[in-house]
């Protein structure tokens, strides 16, 4: 489930970054993009190519790693942030295990963390969070952590670097997220985006809004 993607964190680790963060690629390895066998890496290439990276603020996705877990534990402490088992397993637990169905990335800003995605294919994942979905369709868990960073709009680039890798994949034809019902400006955040709302359901014990955008939608 998504928290406020509108908000945007801001965790320095320590490290020093990279010299020229603008010039590098939304994800560290363009072939992790793709879920399907049939997802053609020249493709996902492609698509990184013509991404409308925000170079102002120097975002990029880069594969989450089990050291990133006390970082994540963090950020589920701020009260903006949902707290709960996301869509397709235990977000902490996970952290750097392989599994074809889904991919797991830590946001960086300048090469320091800010926020967390998880893509996952949910025709492929065996909890059935996301119920009965065609394979060509992806779901995508994604947040920003620290509060004094909201409004900033990391969170609007992040899930449009999410979404690119998305629709990498020439198989696939839509995405859907999760958002708490009662949470109307990440509903409002979602729909200016082109999400469109499908349904409102129970999701563990809260109730969430599942929204869409098709590929074509993306694409306008």
């Amino acid at each position: 489930m998504t928290a406020d993607p509108a908000s945007g964190p801001a965790v320095v680790m320590g490290r020093t970054p990279p010299a020229d963060t603008a010039s590098m690629p939304a994800c560290g390895t363009a072939a992790m993009l793709c879920m399907s066998s049939s997802c053609m890496e020249t493709a996902a290439l492609v698509a990184l190519r013509h991404m409308e990276v925000n170079v102002k603020r120097r975002l990029r996705l880069r594969p989450a790693a089990a050291t990133d877990r006390p970082l994540l534990e963090h950020w589920d402490t701020q009260s903006h942030v949902f707290a709960t088992p996301s869509a397709g397993g235990n977000r902490h637990a996970e952290l750097g295990h392989h599994a074809e169905w889904r991919r797991q990335f830590i946001a960086e800003r300048d090469g320091y963390p800010i926020g967390f995605v998880q893509i996952i294919a949910p025709a492929r994942e065996q909890s059935a969070y996301w119920g009965e979905l065609a394979p060509g369709v992806r779901a995508i868990d994604l947040w920003i952590g620290e509060p004094e960073e909201l409004g900033k709009g990391y969170g609007t680039t992040t899930i449009q670097l999410a979404l690119a890798l998305c629709f990498a994949d020439p198989e696939v034809f839509a995405v859907q997220i999760a958002v708490l019902a009662d949470n109307r400006r990440v509903r409002h955040f979602y729909e200016r985006l082109g999400f469109r709302f499908i349904e409102q359901r129970g999701l563990g014990n809260v109730t969430g809004c599942i929204y869409r955008l098709e590929r074509r939608d993306w694409q306008a």
